[in-house]
């Protein structure tokens, strides 16, 4: 109505073409001159209200996410049944059926879920130190600007491993057996049964840059602190000298200065780099731990190599891949599934 109204159709015609009556044509034409767009935008919308409000739900989510015994209640988890009882008793709403309940939460984000161990950090300044590696977080992610001597790049380094040469195990592709399967086919392929490793470990030093989002890793022998320093000579001469840098690592002791041994100290201050320390027993706080899930799912799960130089080779051109593909779906999927920081 109102293009047609625009190139100077007049109103009987208007209504004429569209199917309706001139009155309804006038009003529509005096609410746009009125209002503009968003007199074009419908002020209803249809099918049922919904049968709770906001705060209703947010309390039954809020409920439904603790414990039955934080209402000195016998039962160690919440069903169905016992919750919606509950929630009637304690007038948070007047009446729920169990499939309403079961569908709210749902379309909350709860989901019925096994509960998973957790080991709580006793470090004393566990607030200092999150708050620290958060607030890199931030910066890497460019939710704030660095202020004059902060770091401009942030690395999350650890070590992956031990590598040993075992056969690990994987999922693969196969025909059914069964009642189903072919008479004719093939065996499937098989696990090597190991009972002695004779040949050692290796260990990965990894590195994740978040702010070009590429993974760096070096297979070594050993995990000491002088291996430690070499990589981190390595992440150093990525960037200009003048470009501060942080390193997110644990307390692995390789990586803490002591007053025996200051060379890490020492080291990132003659080099411009800060030792972001993650607090005792929260590995989880360093993103590379989700990098790590990956190149277990797409490198290693399902492998028996023959030697370390064969289990070298897999990883270093998985890391190639990896930097090559960092938008792949199932990586990204693998990745943010795993990512707790």
């Amino acid at each position: 109505m109102i293009l047609l109204s625009a190139q100077r159709m007049p109103v009987a015609k208007i209504a004429e073409v569209t199917f309706t009556s001139a009155d309804r044509v006038r009003d529509v034409i005096h609410n746009f001159n009125r209002d503009g767009f968003a007199s074009l935008y419908p002020k209803y919308k249809g099918g049922r209200p919904e049968t709770f409000t906001l705060p209703e739900r947010r309390e039954i989510k809020k409920i439904a996410k603790s414990t039955p015994t934080e209402h000195d209640l016998p039962f160690s988890t919440w069903s169905l049944s016992k919750l919606a009882d509950f929630l009637v008793a304690e007038g948070v709403v007047d009446d729920i059926s169990h499939e309403g309940l079961r569908v709210l939460l749902r379309e909350e984000g709860v989901s019925f879920q096994k509960v998973k161990t957790w080991k709580a950090s006793r470090d004393p300044d566990y607030a200092v130190k999150k708050a620290r590696v958060e607030h890199l977080y931030a910066i890497a992610d460019r939710e704030v600007v660095p202020e004059p001597g902060e770091p401009g790049v942030v690395f999350c380094l650890d070590e992956f491993g031990p590598l040993n040469l075992q056969p690990h195990p994987g999922r693969q592709w196969a025909e059914r057996g069964g009642r189903h399967k072919d008479a004719e086919r093939e065996p499937r392929r098989r696990r090597r049964a190991t009972y002695n490793r004779l040949h050692g470990v290796r260990h990965l030093f990894a590195a994740y840059d978040l702010a070009t989002d590429r993974l760096y890793g070096h297979v070594k022998d050993t995990k000491t602190r002088t291996q430690f320093l070499t990589f981190c000579r390595y992440l150093r001469s990525l960037y200009p000298a003048g470009v501060r840098l942080a390193i997110v690592c644990d307390n692995f002791s390789p990586h803490l200065t002591t007053k025996r041994c200051r060379r890490v100290a020492n080291w990132a201050e003659a080099n411009n780099v800060e030792i972001a320390y993650t607090p005792t027993n929260s590995s989880w706080l360093n993103r590379i731990e989700a990098q790590f899930t990956a190149l277990r799912y797409f490198a290693l799960d399902g492998t028996d190599h023959a030697s370390h130089r064969e289990q070298a080779s897999m990883i270093r051109r998985y890391i190639i891949w990896r930097n090559k593909h960092a938008a792949d779906e199932r990586l990204r999927e693998i990745v943010n599934k795993a990512n707790v920081a």
